[in-house]
C-alpha cells in the first residue's frame, strides 16, 4: 500500500522517524513521497536518498552526538553551530540534488526577511536541510538566494500540506514529535559543548541569563505546541502518529536505539486507525473528492 509521509521538527526526537519508517515498510507499506521539517528534514532526506532504516540506525548510533553543534569562522550568528552537523550531511548526502534523490522529497524552511514559508525541493539537499533545522538564535541561519532561512517549525512543525502536493492521492501519515497541548512540560535546556568543563557548565547554568533563555524557550515550546495543533486540524492528515518523546529534550544526547524503539511503538499504537484510512473504501472516496493528479 503506497503511502505519503509528513514527518515533524524535534531535535534529538528525531530518531523516532527511523521506528515509523521501519514499521511501515515492515507492515507492507510503500513510502511514495516524503516532506520534512527539521529533524523530521534530516531522516527524510536521508530515506529519499534511499538509506534503509536499518542502515540509518547502524550509522547515527555510531555518531557522536556531542560535536554536532561546533562552530566554524565563517558562520552566522548563533549561539550554537552547525560545522558538526555539517560534516555529518556530507557524509549522508554528498552533493545529491533532489532531482536525483530515489522518491519525492521536500523540505521546509521559513524566510526571515519575507516572513514566509519556504518549500526546498530543488538543489543541493544538504544546504536545503541545513536550513530547514536552523533554529533561530540558537543555530545561524542558512543562505540560499536571497532568502535568509531559519527552522520550518518556525511556520510549519509538520508539513502536512507539502507532502500532499507531493502526492495528492495518497493517504497521508504524519509523524508529531510535539506534546498535546495541557501536557507535563519537560525544561529545554541548551547543551553547552562537551569540552567545556562540567564545574563551569552548572555554573553557567545557574546565571539569570540562561534562566531567562529556559523561561523564554518554554514559552516558545507551548507556542510551537498550539501551533502544530491548528495545523493538523487544517491541513488534517489521515493518520497522526505521535511517539512518547516528551521526556527528550531537543538539544539532547540520547540512547538512539531507544528513540528509535518509540518510533516503533506509536505506530503499533495506530495501526488499526492506519489500516482503516487505507482500506479500498477509503481510497476510492479519496479519489473522487481529491481530483488531483500526481505529478
Amino acid at each position: 500500500m503506497d503511502i505519503a509521509l509528513a514527518l515533524g521538527g524535534g531535535g534529538s526526537r528525531g530518531y523516532a522517524h527511523i521506528g515509523v519508517i521501519r514499521r511501515l515498510e515492515q507492515e507492507g507499506y510503500r513510502v511514495r513521497a516524503v516532506a520534512g521539517t527539521s529533524a523530521g528534514g534530516i531522516i527524510g532526506t536521508f530515506y529519499a536518498a534511499g538509506y534503509t532504516p536499518d542502515q540509518m540506525e547502524a550509522k547515527l548510533i555510531e555518531l557522536d552526538q556531542t560535536r554536532l553543534f561546533g562552530r566554524s569562522n565563517s558562520e552566522g550568528p548563533s549561539i550554537l553551530g552547525l560545522a558538526g552537523a555539517n560534516k555529518v550531511l556530507e557524509e549522508f548526502l554528498g552533493d545529491l540534488t533532489f532531482d536525483k534523490l530515489k522518491i519525492p522529497c521536500a523540505v521546509v524552511a521559513v524566510d526571515i526577511k519575507s516572513a514566509m514559508e519556504v518549500v526546498l525541493n530543488e538543489g543541493c539537499v544538504v544546504d536545503a536541510v541545513l536550513a530547514t533545522i536552523a533554529i533561530p538564535a540558537v543555530f545561524p541561519p542558512r543562505l540560499i538566494g536571497e532568502h535568509q532561512l531559519v527552522d520550518g517549525a518556525t511556520l510549519d512543525p509538520v508539513p502536512v500540506s507539502v507532502a500532499r502536493l507531493l502526492a495528492p492521492s495518497l493517504p497521508m501519515v504524519a509523524v508529531v514529535l510535539t506534546e498535546r497541548l495541557g501536557q507535563r512540560q519537560e525544561k529545554l535546556n541548551l547543551n553547552f559543548p562537551s569540552r567545556i568543563p562540567a564545574p563551569i557548565v552548572e555554573r553557567l547554568s545557574h546565571l539569570r541569563l540562561a534562566q531567562a533563555l529556559n523561561i523564554y524557550l518554554q514559552a516558545a515550546d507551548i507556542e510551537s505546541r498550539m501551533l502544530t495543533e491548528m495545523r493538523l486540524k487544517l491541513d488534517d492528515p489521515d493518520v497522526i502518529v505521535r511517539p512518547d518523546v516528551g521526556g527528550i529534550g531537543v538539544l539532547d544526547t540520547v540512547d538512539v536505539r531507544k528513540v528509535i524503539r518509540l518510533g516503533e511503538e506509536a505506530l503499533d499504537a495506530v495501526l488499526p486507525e492506519l489500516k482503516r484510512a487505507t482500506a479500498w473504501p477509503n481510497l476510492l472516496r479519496r479519489r473522487i473528492f481529491l481530483p488531483h493528479q500526481e505529478k
